[in-house]
């Protein structure tokens, strides 16, 4: 078997074709800090609900706490002005106690404010006045009126209700963060409820995607998304009876050609040698080769085969299948590796990718083993989009040309290798171009 330098690795994957779900922790992480996820809506709509019922409850609070205190305000000032128009006319002494004597304001000492309510008549009712204009200071309340044509004016110190209701506004401000720390936590709680049945329904679909057609949610009550989680179950079945139906239909045609086809191969036997003679006898050995395919895709479908794992010199192996199918492949092994796996499935796959690079792609085709990776590289166009964006598709070749093969031999490669536990990655090198096919044994 020749040998030479290992293959070229591949630049840079532009696609791959994927047999399971990516799901792990950071797959979690992504998940939680996504801020486009259902769940911080959910939170920023509980938390937006929760700031707009503490806003309008606090403003109420506000405005009839505030009302409250300026009407006792108002009525104070009133009744510190009838005191000081009784001693202003003399109709009550003036008290002895300094503590008890009114002050009040006249003529020009009244502010400008009062001055312009109660008018220029000699007589009025009385008026008040709710000055802030010292903040320091705390806000005064102001009655005026005037008495026999003269202003009189008084005032009464309101600071504590004005610092009371401060308090207050404070408190409540305190109460609302405190309700959108427990309400947060609670929505988003809610919520991941919520969300851990839609993600459920949505890993049945994954799993259905990804080849388990057993796999159902089977979600128990009477709300929308139990009506999902069954709607995901009933297609899962009529899919399931589908690929059933199409599965047996492909059984039952390989089966029903193999007799048939076995009386051609007697026939051809028995045809004197001649061009014509090889031609015929070209064509039935490709359709029975189509049928065996056809047969093999038929148990892989149906989940019949199993694999009987061994102890096998990896090296060994893909030098055997290289010879067998004498085509010229640069071959490249680096160490002895030992790997436990189906010798006969692990040469039908490695054969299939061979063949298929030499089919397909442009020499020189090189193979690579390493640990328990194989490495299948050619040098031609690479993979078609189709197959590195959905994997590859029965009797779909990528080729123009028919006459190149019948497209199933990835497909069988990609299901014998999920019988062994493999994992079978198709993509595109950048420099030089090329196919790339990467089978990772489990070790």
């Amino acid at each position: 078997m020749p040998r030479s330098k290992p293959p070229t690795s591949p630049a840079r994957a532009t696609s791959a074709a994927r047999t399971t779900p990516d799901e792990g922790p950071g797959h979690t992480l992504r998940r939680l800090v996504n801020w486009r996820s259902l769940r911080w809506k959910v939170a920023a709509g509980g938390a937006a609900a929760a700031c707009a019922m503490a806003l309008g409850i606090g403003l109420l609070v506000h405005r009839t706490t505030e009302e409250r205190d300026m009407n006792i305000g108002r009525g104070r000032a009133i009744e510190a002005l009838a005191k000081a128009e009784a001693v202003f006319r003399g109709e009550q002494p003036v008290p002895s106690s300094p503590a008890e004597r009114p002050v009040y304001l006249t003529g020009d000492d009244v502010p400008d404010p009062l001055l312009e309510r109660i008018g220029s008549r000699p007589t009025s009712r009385p008026v008040t006045w709710y000055d802030i204009r010292k903040p320091l200071q705390g806000p005064q309340m102001w009655a005026a009126g005037r008495v026999d044509g003269t202003a009189l004016a008084v005032h009464v110190d309101v600071s504590s209700d004005w610092r009371s209701r401060q308090a207050l506004d404070r408190h409540m401000r305190y109460a609302a963060l405190a309700t959108l720390a427990v309400v947060v936590p609670l929505t988003v709680l809610a919520a991941e409820l919520v969300l851990r049945r839609l993600r459920r329904v949505a890993g049945t679909a994954r799993r259905i995607k990804h080849g388990d057609l057993d796999a159902r949610t089977k979600s128990r009550g009477h709300d929308e998304i139990s009506d999902i989680s069954g709607a995901v179950d009933l297609m899962a079945d009529a899919l399931q009876d589908r690929l059933r139906t199409e599965q047996r239909f492909t059984a039952d045609v390989a089966h029903e050609l193999r007799t048939p086809l076995t009386g051609l191969v007697t026939a051809t036997s028995l045809l004197p040698e001649s061009e014509a003679t090889d031609l015929v006898r070209d064509r039935v050995r490709v359709l029975r080769s189509l049928v065996d395919d056809l047969l093999e895709i038929s148990r892989l479908d149906a989940g019949a085969e199993e694999a009987d794992a061994q102890p096998v010199p990896l090296g060994e192996l893909v030098a055997e299948s290289v010879q067998r199918t004498g085509l010229e492949t640069d071959l490249s092994v680096i160490g002895h590796p030992v790997v436990e796996t189906d010798p006969r499935r692990l040469d039908r796959i490695v054969t299939n990718l061979i063949l298929n690079a030499h089919r397909h792609g442009t020499a020189p085709v090189a193979v690579l083993v390493e640990g328990a990776t194989i490495v299948v590289r050619d040098h031609g166009p690479g993979f078609p989009h189709e197959v590195l964006d959905h994997g590859p598709q029965r009797f779909r070749t990528g080729a123009a040309e028919r006459g190149q093969g019948h497209g199933l031999g990835l497909t069988i490669a990609l299901g014998q290798a999920h019988v062994i536990g493999a994992r079978l990655t198709l993509t595109n090198a950048d420099a030089p171009p090329g196919a790339v096919a990467t089978l990772e044994l489990p070790r």
